[in-house]
């Protein structure tokens, strides 16, 4: 099991979000177990046929406020956007969405969101694009940073509402006419990159209804990340598993190594933490830097740990490794006199620790943090850096989200 789930890895890898698509096989070639496992999906969860009701819902929203299908009878429109923090299409999408909320709400059109995934089925391979999941508390502050101007509820511990009206994707668009008879569903428009937008498909559906007119194309296929529902566990599971069966090591960080690890041989995007049992900060914010690990692992990213306690401690260092089963590369100072070591790696490092340093392959700094780190601010500037593994686009959204010039 370990081999296999390294093998896709590897795949995720190169290939996660290509694979996550509401596409067919090629006349004649066989179907993937991507595919057969999402057409399972879709049988279980079958998306609400045209022209039928719409489902009635009470679900909490980002607000703290119980929100229902009543609460908006007044609109001539409804439109109602399955989305999520974390996938990348989702986020491409998010301007689109915010301007199209702004744009249609003086004709009487109410647009809302619902976040249908469940954070138990969601592995961490599948947060290698995002800052945050997808939990409630989450969602508000996603929707805060992004500027969210419209409702986002949240459907992510029973998913009724999902089954109800069984997206396919995130994002996935569902509009109503006045009489909540659904008259247009699936993607928003025709391209993920909003240069390359040539249909808008969902802001065609509203102006019909809001003139009064038939829509003329009631159905378009969607394209995004898969819905994560609750009961798909196992690869999550295995994830972990594979995780936690990975050695912990503990390697003695000299001078010499320190200058190398401030070049970066790595090749890939660097994340060094220097940090010390007796640091509270460092302690405090050891787990969310493993977490960012396991996210963004598949992808062109390491973290390197480098304990600055004395040799003396090598016993405690490991320990709290273990404890924290920190299955990275982890380093020790190898001498006690920690101003040479600190001059070694940065003849600017003068702030003791924690000390968290993002290099790019090249060696260049990206981003530091000397003395605690903001988890999310890391997060981020880290993503509008890492390669977009094969599509337009997501870097884009986090530079800019970070006023980050490239």
């Amino acid at each position: 099991m370990k081999a296999a789930f390294a093998a896709g890895l590897t795949l995720l890898a190169s290939s996660s979000f290509a694979q996550e698509r509401d596409q067919p096989p090629a006349p004649g070639a066989a179907k993937s177990a991507y595919q057969i496992e999402m057409e399972k999906q879709w049988k279980a969860h079958p998306t609400l046929a045209i022209g039928a009701q719409a489902p009635d819902f009470s679900l909490q929203g980002i607000d703290g406020k119980k929100h229902t299908l009543a609460e908006y009878k007044n609109s001539s429109v409804l439109a109602i956007l399955f989305i999520c923090n974390h996938c990348p299409a989702s986020q491409l999408y998010e301007e689109r969405m915010i301007k199209m909320a702004a744009d249609f709400k003086t004709k009487g059109v109410q647009l809302l969101a619902i976040q249908p995934n469940a954070v138990s089925a969601l592995s961490p391979h599948e947060l290698n694009f995002t800052d945050v999941d997808d939990s409630l508390p989450n969602m508000a502050l996603h929707a805060k940073f992004k500027g969210f101007n419209f409702p986002y509820l949240y459907d992510g511990d029973t998913q009724q509402i999902a089954h109800l009206y069984g997206p396919k994707n995130t994002p996935h668009i569902f509009i109503f006419d006045k009489t909540r008879k659904l008259r247009y569903e699936g993607r928003i428009d025709d391209a993920m990159r909003a240069d390359r937008v040539k249909i808008t498909d969902a802001r065609n559906a509203i102006e019909q209804l809001v003139a009064n007119q038939t829509v003329e194309f009631p159905q378009r296929p969607v394209f995004g990340c898969s819905i994560k529902w609750k009961e798909q566990t196992e690869r999550k599971a295995d994830e972990l598993n594979e995780w936690k069966q990975q050695l912990v090591n503990l390697e003695v960080a000299d001078a010499a190594f320190l200058k190398k690890l401030r070049a970066n041989p790595t090749g890939k995007y660097l994340l060094i933490n220097f940090w010390a049992t007796w640091c509270g900060p460092c302690v405090e914010e050891f787990d969310d830097l493993l977490q960012t690990h396991l996210w963004y692992r598949s992808r062109d990213f390491e973290l390197v740990t480098v304990s600055t306690d004395d040799p003396d401690a090598k016993a405690a260092v490991q320990k709290f490794l273990n404890q924290h089963h920190s299955a990275v590369k982890n380093y020790q100072f190898s001498s006690s006199d920690v101003y040479a070591l600190q001059e070694a790696f940065d003849k600017k490092w003068d702030s003791g620790v924690p000390f968290t340093v993002f290099i790019a392959p090249d060696g260049k700094v990206l981003y530091q943090e000397m003395g605690e780190i903001n988890i999310l601010k890391l997060r981020r500037n880290i993503l509008a850096y890492l390669p977009d593994l094969g599509y337009i686009g997501n870097a884009a959204y986090w530079a800019k989200s970070m006023d980050i010039a490239k």
